[in-house]
């Protein structure tokens, strides 16, 4: 097969939670570009209608089905939608997250049951009905959970204190590695990116206040931008990652690295 072959996902079906913007959106831009058909899933229907609009001019098969991923309820149905028009799910990116800041001894509990909601219980029930409903039948999926270097480590004294957020990304580096190991007799790979800091709506707070201080901390020195995660996302959803689960790869400029 040639290699061009092995990154080619024309035919293939992917959705991407909370794909409406910021790095969900890179990520269904780059799955589109190479002729996956995008179904995308967020909890603002404008937003969604927007993405829509933006793959739609550069010619990707898109579809939107809102949902909140922190209300269980609401995850069902939007799976269901998006088998009922496309047939099948062949990449599922677990991208749909949020943070909080706050110090640990006044971290407030709602704000934890919030991100432990959404961050890991969310992406755990969109993950078990894409397998079960379609990736495990088939005998084919891809799954990509966009994880964070805040996941893999705690953070520099002085800077972040986001304790929630740590913990539920640390959360999904191992449920990426253990899943990988239980559902790799179905054909399945499971494998997550760990970005550093990229500007977002999300980051854009943090930035404004420890910007220079990251850079100046990033072999690189730099912060990611709206190309950096294209290309892994394309080799992780692709058959040119057949031989790779289990991994969490680290998108940081080299932060993790020193």
């Amino acid at each position: 097969m040639s290699v061009m072959k092995l990154f080619d996902l024309t035919g293939k079906v992917a959705l991407v939670t909370g794909g409406s913007r910021g790095l969900g959106l890179q990520i269904a831009e780059a799955l589109g570009e190479m002729g996956a058909k995008v179904a995308l899933t967020a909890r603002k229907a404008d937003e969604l209608a927007e993405a829509k609009a933006r793959l739609g001019h550069l010619r990707v098969d898109t579809f939107t089905a809102p949902s909140d991923l922190g209300k269980f309820e609401s995850i069902e149905p939007m799976v269901d939608a998006v088998l009922k028009h496309f047939g099948r799910i062949d990449i599922l990116v677990n991208n749909a997250g949020a943070t909080w800041g706050a110090p640990a001894e006044d971290h407030p509990l709602e704000a934890w049951q919030k991100l432990v909601n959404l961050n890991l219980t969310g992406t755990f029930l969109v993950t078990q009905l894409v397998g079960r409903k379609s990736m495990i039948p088939n005998r084919y999926g891809k799954i990509v959970t966009v994880a964070s270097i805040a996941g893999l480590r705690g953070n520099p004294v002085g800077t972040l204190k986001t304790l929630a957020y740590n913990t539920t990304k640390g959360g999904l580096v191992n449920f990426t590695r253990a899943l990988a190991g239980e559902w790799g007799e179905h054909g399945i790979n499971v494998n997550a990116i760990a970005p550093g800091f990229f500007p977002s709506k999300m980051t854009r707070a943090a930035l404004e206040t420890i910007g220079k201080d990251v850079i100046a901390r990033t072999p690189l020195r730099r912060l990611g931008d709206d190309e950096d995660l294209k290309g892994l996302a394309v080799l992780l959803a692709s058959d040119a990652s057949r031989h790779i689960t289990g991994q969490v790869i680290a998108v940081d400029g080299g932060v993790t690295a020193v």
